[in-house]
């Protein structure tokens, strides 16, 4: 059986299946499509634009109806407060999410036109405000964007549908920021065959866990990545999953990630948003053979960086 410990919780495959069928009904099976050496698994095309809704619907149905009833806040760069108040609208609750004030344009506008309110905090405060668990002291059910055993389960979701539609899966490339997709879906996939190989990716403007792991601890890095969505703060709790789940690292380079956007959009129609094209981008270091997949985690992309980038 394939655990994943956390918050002295087990995570098994049997909760992570009925994670995975709880949000069966709001999110998408998303295709597979090939690229050079690889197969693209297409997360951007779920309703938020991000593999996101899959542990926010998850988690949000496991919560008591009391609880859920006085809505949902979260705390995001961009595509968790999408998907938290998209699953709130869905569900008939409010939403209000803690945001960086620098976040994406379209990002914001997403969760508005969810129904949800944004709070907008300057990195530090937004950091200050998670870490002291500033939610508290507010009257709705807090759902943490990446360290949440439901949200992590609902994210295995996407790996068991990796190891249903690619029986030989030899190796998988997952974009790596809190830890909580890499952590739901390599339980998921480790539970189910534990010689896949499952590789973290990272680009070198917020090379984090790279860092964390060769520390052993935190480690102070300041963002600068066009990959908004992979620089979430260092959590303690997720440190044991990431030298337990994740087989080896990758960091591409930020030019690299750059010219993966309009290689994508040209190669494989698909616009991907930083993040999102981040294992992509990193195939180029692996040798051809083994069956791969590339996650595409996400398509938010700002629309005047998309812009300077196919140009």
């Amino acid at each position: 059986m394939g655990i994943l410990y956390i918050f002295d919780l087990l995570i098994d495959l049997q909760s992570i299946r009925a994670a995975a069928e709880r949000a069966r009904p709001y999110v998408y099976r998303t295709p597979l499509i090939p690229v050079e050496g690889a197969q693209l698994k297409l997360e951007c095309l779920q309703p938020t634009g991000s593999f996101k809704v899959r542990g926010f619907f998850a988690a949000a149905l496991a919560l008591p109806e009391e609880r859920r009833s006085r809505g949902l806040i979260t705390v995001s760069a961009g595509n968790a407060a999408q998907a938290c108040a998209y699953a709130a609208r869905l569900i008939g609750v409010p939403c209000r999410v803690v945001m960086y004030e620098a976040a994406p344009a379209t990002k914001i506008e997403g969760v508005k036109r969810w129904g949800g309110t944004p709070l907008l905090m300057p990195r530090p405060a937004l950091l200050d405000w998670l870490a002291n668990q500033g939610w508290e002291s507010e009257p709705e059910a807090f759902i943490h964007p990446f360290a949440d055993p439901d949200v992590m389960a609902g994210h295995g979701g996407l790996g068991l549908e990796l190891m249903e539609d690619i029986p030989d899966l030899a190796r998988v490339l997952v974009p790596v920021g809190g830890g909580g997709l890499i952590g739901g879906i390599a339980s998921a996939i480790k539970g189910l065959r534990p010689e896949v190989e499952v590789i973290g990716v990272q680009s070198d403007g917020y090379p984090m866990w790279t860092r964390a792991l060769e520390a052993d601890g935190p480690v102070s890095i300041t963002p600068e990545t066009i990959a908004d969505g992979t620089t979430a703060p260092f959590d303690p709790r997720m440190l044991p999953l990431m030298k337990e789940l994740v087989d080896s690292w990758l960091t591409v380079p930020e030019p690299r990630l750059r010219s993966a956007i309009p290689e994508l959009a040209a190669a494989g129609k698909v616009v991907a948003e930083g993040a999102g094209a981040l294992a992509y981008a990193a195939l180029e270091q692996l040798p051809p053979g083994p069956k791969t997949v590339a996650v595409v985690s996400g398509g938010n992309i700002d629309r005047k960086l998309l812009a300077s980038l196919l140009n």
